[in-house]
């Protein structure tokens, strides 16, 4: 008989083994995001940009630790929904980097929220910051997500992330709250 669980167990091992190891992050990682982000347009303050993308760099790895991240984004969200942790889901990631980036009170850029649709079996909404110029939407913005890869920062253009369908999040919640008040027998 085919035992299952053997062939799992050493694959979750690996994953959360690789998912988990840390990466070093340089100063040159840190300057081509503030280059990206001063990349957003005309009037982005240099400083503004280097601020955010320091931050962003050191506040997820933060998050993570104070998430108590020790395995795969993926592994980690059992452990939240089963109670072993309370926070590290990307909508913690998520709602957490735009607190503390809106603490700086930037002049010259805005922070946005995004929810990616479930659009796998699983039916798994991600959930993301987003830094933009001001005055421009999320999908001139670049993409601040640090749950993607245990607390260390992967950052794109929103348009250049096609590993999700990235939509504003009130549109988001808008359309489940529409779909729940549907769905409800009358």
């Amino acid at each position: 008989m085919f035992n299952i669980r053997a062939l799992l167990a050493p694959l979750l091992v690996l994953l959360s083994a690789a998912c988990s190891e840390t990466q070093s992050v340089t100063q040159n990682d840190v300057n081509a995001l503030a280059q990206q982000i001063r990349a957003l347009g005309p009037g982005v303050d240099p400083a503004e940009a280097q601020r955010a993308a320091e931050i962003s760099y050191s506040y997820g790895r933060q998050l993570a630790r104070e998430y108590n991240v020790t395995s795969s984004p993926i592994i980690h969200n059992a452990k939240v929904l089963n109670g072993f942790r309370e926070r590290g889901l990307c909508v913690h990631y998520a709602q957490d980097m735009q607190k503390r980036l809106n603490q700086e009170n930037f002049r010259t850029l805005s922070i946005h929220r995004a929810i990616a649709d479930p659009d796998s079996i699983w039916r798994i909404d991600h959930s993301t910051a987003i830094i933009s110029r001001r005055g421009d939407d999320m999908f001139d913005g670049v993409v601040l997500d640090p749950w993607r890869y245990g607390g260390e920062l992967f950052w794109a253009p929103t348009r250049a992330d096609t590993r999700y369908n990235w939509r504003p999040q009130r549109e988001v919640l808008e359309k489940k709250a529409a779909e729940k008040l549907a769905a409800q027998p009358i």
